[in-house]
């Protein structure tokens, strides 16, 4: 029986049996549709231009539809062409002007060719879906479009819209906006399981495109927990990230895109550093900057500069927890600074880099007063960002460290356990929880660390949890005993540089492992996957993405340019509609070429599972929603008819 109050909301926007059956009569045709489609990526590390064709391809399913309506009617070169134009509609019109002899007839057969493609995305979607979708400007002509017909007139029709709109000079407008409505229904729903930021030169272009997206939640990262602490205004998440991107040229995103005034870092660094020549420190320039080009060598002598600076005000944070157990990590105190070596661990190793202008022997964890200076500067520069600060807000209240999906278990890096295969258990505030207890507890936190006001006095230090989550052996976003950064950089001995992998990592190889997990978060082990992030996929060494006897797929194949020597690929989509589940493994993402063409290599895509019934939208997590809603207004119904509840009249009397 349905709660009276809940009867009496729903009377204000249904005030009669007519009105409430009609939306009855909608939900129920609308439960029979087959499920929409869902993409899942992972480890997009700034790689916009890679990430926007992926979508705007739907990972391939786009070209093969295109194969299939058009088959033999267009060559193998037109159906790429058409594609194409799905793909970057601005590029490929600009590049036509130049080469096609009659460019309203382009126009024309575009447009008509773009309606059939369209047609085929649409054709599981209610009318009213798809004009939620439309750009207003054009939402009446497209609709006009895609629902004519009237065979017998519709060639005419079509005729005559299509004219029109090149008569008017709109054609080209319309053909952009064709694409993108294109592109938007052919996904319908995206999951990104982690990792926007770091290393690729645009995380903030990702960013702004996800904004407007129509159906987006996330899996926080590693790399966007730091940059979530970094945005609470905490030293050493913000020191992470700014050593990080200056590492990889990042400036057009540091200085351009978020506003980040680097200017006193490189004063800084300057003074300091100014005749070291930071050979180690050199950045990694895999893209030029366009608007902020800056000098390699005050880009190393920064980076060496924020690099000290990090290492410095992790020390403050270890002191400061005793709780997250990283003692081992404080290492600036172990150097001999005469003799040039430092202590790790059991051994002792000579240093490839012994000038340390800022660093007081005595004290080596206390900034100095220009260090100081700048991280309050920054840490106002990254608290106060109006942009980021969007872009963060989005992924806390879109986004979790897992989530639960149609019966499917989404999360970025790995469950602690034991290496008996048992949930480890964690402490955190002085509690002790494990397996799903322990990341709900974690993820409250946090919200908590972010959303919370702090007095100026300690402003930032709530975002040490997400620091923890960054490099913390018991973060389930890490997933290594350590970070060794500082050996990294100073040590040449590569025994030293050695990150283990938690037992996750080889547990879940066994069918068993992976049942349990979704076990431990109330999912049927039979029916439901896991989709997993974190970890690059070397396909060039044989490595499989399918783990656990097809019950976990590991979904980052290294759409990061700086991980495709070592993976072989791009990246992978994992894509779940009505009728199966199937991996789409790309290959690197071609740039434009001066000429305006462009190569789209097609993914490779293969089923991993076929749905013993086609899927409809009654059988997932909104059907569920949606059922409850019809069954709520089938109460109200019976109440009108009962006289339980009076119906309102047009007039409100």
């Amino acid at each position: 029986m349905v709660d009276r109050n809940l009867l009496k909301n729903l009377s204000k926007q249904y005030p009669d049996v007519k009105t409430a059956t009609q939306e009855i009569v909608n939900l129920s045709a609308i439960l029979s549709l087959p499920k929409g489609t869902e993409y899942f990526l992972s480890d997009l590390h700034g790689e916009h231009e890679g990430f926007i064709h992926m979508l705007k391809s739907a990972s391939g399913v786009i070209k093969s539809k295109i194969d299939e309506i058009f088959g033999p009617d267009l060559t193998i070169e037109e159906r790429e062409a058409l594609a194409s134009l799905v793909y970057n509609a601005e590029a490929e019109i600009a590049r036509r002007k130049k080469t096609e002899e009659n460019f309203d007839r382009w126009c024309k057969t575009s447009i008509l060719h773009l309606v059939l493609v369209c047609k085929s995305v649409t054709n599981k979607y209610t009318q009213s879906k798809i004009r939620k979708r439309l750009p207003k400007e054009y939402a009446y002509i497209i609709d006009e479009l895609l629902h004519a017909d009237d065979e017998a007139n519709m060639g005419n029709y079509y005729t005559q819209i299509i004219n029109t709109m090149v008569e008017c000079r709109v054609a080209e407008e319309f053909i952009v906006e064709m694409a993108e409505v294109i592109s938007s229904l052919a996904v319908d729903r995206l999951h990104i399981i982690g990792d926007i930021w770091d290393r690729g030169a645009h995380p903030d272009y990702i960013m702004d495109y996800l904004l407007d997206f129509h159906d987006v939640d996330f899996q926080w990262g590693n790399h966007d927990i730091v940059w979530m602490g970094a945005a609470t205004g905490n030293w050493a998440c913000i020191a992470n990230c700014l050593r990080m991107n200056i590492n990889y040229n990042n400036f057009d995103m540091l200085e351009v895109g978020y506003g980040i005034n680097l200017r006193p870092l490189a004063m800084l660094a300057q003074k300091y550093y100014g005749n070291d020549p930071c050979t180690r420190f050199m950045p990694k320039i895999i893209e030029e900057n366009k608007y902020d080009p800056t000098d390699e060598n005050l880009a190393a002598r920064m980076n060496k500069a924020i690099t000290i600076m990090q290492f410095k005000v992790e020390g403050q944070r270890i002191k400061a927890h005793p709780e997250y157990n990283m003692d081992h990590r404080l290492l600036l105190d172990k150097i001999d600074y005469e003799k040039g070596t430092i202590k790790v661990r059991d051994g002792v190793y000579p240093m490839n880099d012994t000038l340390f202008p800022t660093i007081d022997p005595d004290d080596p964890y206390r900034l100095n007063d220009d260090e100081e200076m700048v991280m309050r500067g920054l840490s106002e520069a990254f608290r106060l960002n109006e942009k980021l600060q969007r872009h963060i807000r989005f992924i806390m209240t879109h986004g979790g460290l897992y989530k639960i999906i149609n019966g499917n278990l989404l999360y970025h890096g790995c469950i602690p356990m034991n290496e008996d295969g048992s949930f480890k258990e964690c402490t955190l505030d002085g509690k002790t929880y494990k397996g799903k207890a322990y990341m709900d507890a974690l993820e409250r936190k946090v919200r908590d660390a972010f959303f919370k006001e702090e007095t100026p006095k300690r402003r930032g230090k709530a975002g040490d949890i997400m620091w923890y989550l960054w490099l913390g052996a018991d973060s389930p976003l890490f997933g290594k005993d350590q970070m060794t950064t500082l050996e990294r950089c100073f040590v040449d001995d590569k025994k030293t540089h050695k990150e283990h992998t938690v037992p996750y990592y080889r547990l879940i190889k066994e069918q068993e492992t992976c049942e349990n997990i979704l076990k431990e978060f109330g999912l049927d082990p039979e029916e439901s996957v896991i989709l997993n992030g974190h970890v690059p996929v070397k396909i060039k060494d044989g490595e499989s993405p399918v783990k656990g006897g097809g019950k976990l797929f590991v979904i980052d194949g290294g759409m990061s340019k700086a991980y495709q020597k070592t993976t072989g690929i791009a990246g992978y989509t994992f894509i779940y509609n009505s009728r199966y589940m199937a991996l789409a493994e790309h290959k690197p993402y071609t740039p434009m070429k001066p000429d305006g063409t462009q190569t789209f290599h097609a993914p490779v895509i293969t089923i991993v599972k076929n749905m013993k019934k086609r899927m409809l939208i009654s059988d997932t997590d909104v059907g569920e929603e949606l059922k409850r809603e019809r069954d709520e207004l089938k109460e109200l119904v019976d109440a009108y008819r009962s006289g339980s509840m009076k119906e309102k009249s047009k007039s409100g009397i």
